[in-house]
């Protein structure tokens, strides 16, 4: 399984419920990456996309602890056990924080965009520069976009 999140300089990827900042041609990698694949988000997440509906050409797994939740366009699971039997190999964990969190052991691979800036957050993602289980494999030279300077990171578990 794979992740795909953009952090800034702390590690920080929202608030409010909302990413720190939308960079354009990493949307763009967002959406090449993850097209055609099966993509694992929180309800809140799915919330914050347009008009709160599913991403197109991809299978939208959601994890909701709410039981009466339901998604047109997508597949809702109340529990990660549930949600991972489902999964293929080479899903996209997309957010928020919590889905994050619960599913981070279950990944291989994260694509990590580091934006080269601090923003006020109230949502972090663990620094994997700091753990021991994880190595970075890929990193791309350094773009910019409206004054914001950031690179695409590639970490690879450590088996």
């Amino acid at each position: 399984m794979n992740l795909i999140v953009a952090v800034d300089q702390n590690w920080a990827i929202g608030k409010d419920g909302d990413q720190l900042v939308y960079l354009k041609e990493d949307l763009k990698r967002f959406r090449t990456l993850t097209s055609g694949h099966t993509v694992i988000l929180g309800r809140k997440t799915l919330a914050t996309f347009p008009g709160g509906r599913p991403l197109k050409n991809r299978r939208n797994l959601i994890l909701s602890r709410n039981p009466h939740f339901q998604a047109e366009g997508a597949e809702v699971f109340p529990s990660v056990e549930e949600l991972v039997k489902q999964a293929d190999g080479d899903a996209f964990v997309i957010g928020g924080a919590s889905v994050y969190e619960q599913l981070l052991p279950y990944c291989d691979t994260a694509y990590i965009t580091k934006i080269h800036a601090g923003f006020p957050a109230d949502t972090h993602f663990p620094n994997l520069d700091q753990s021991e289980e994880w190595k970075v494999t890929e990193e791309s030279q350094s773009l910019e976009q409206d004054g914001i300077s950031y690179h695409y990171v590639t970490y690879s578990r450590i088996k």
